[in-house]
């Protein structure tokens, strides 16, 4: 369900996405608005769903994670006993970032940071020891060129 927003709450979202860490004063001063408008406008976006989960984002690199891979998963298996044991198997590995079900020939992809291929290899090890995979497909990810969560509002 969509959530009606106008222009200042457009303003407000770019700010946040920009830099959620910034004072009430500061995103009111650049959207000009005044703080207690800003904050009920922050709250009710909150309250709707439409601003999620605050964080901070961490430099991988920096923090020893040097390899990022892509891993295009196939499946022989759509049964509702498979699928759970498989989400559940990436649910509980940190490692993965991302997972998406895919159309097409490709039934699912992962976005997986780890340390080195060593890191990887044991990631993949206790993935098909935990569930059935009829093929896997690692691309290690050469160069971040743009990685971004801001949406284009």
């Amino acid at each position: 369900m969509e959530v009606r927003i106008d222009d200042l709450d457009r303003k407000i979202l770019r700010e946040l996405q920009r830099d959620a860490s910034q004072s009430l004063d500061d995103i009111a001063k650049v959207v000009g608005s005044s703080k207690t408008p800003v904050w009920n406008r922050i709250r009710k976006m909150r309250d709707s769903g439409v601003i999620g989960q605050q964080t901070v984002v961490l430099d991988a690199e920096k923090l020893g994670f040097e390899a990022c891979f892509f891993v295009l998963i196939r499946t022989s298996e759509h049964e509702a006993e498979w699928q759970a044991r498989f989400l559940n198997a990436l649910r509980a590995r940190p490692e993965v970032l991302e997972a998406h079900r895919l159309a097409g020939d490709i039934d699912y992809i992962l976005k997986v940071q780890v340390r080195n291929a060593r890191a990887y290899d044991e990631f993949y090890q206790a993935l098909i020891s935990e569930v059935n995979i009829y093929n896997v497909t690692a691309l290690l990810s050469m160069e971040e060129i743009k990685s971004t969560l801001a949406l284009p509002i």
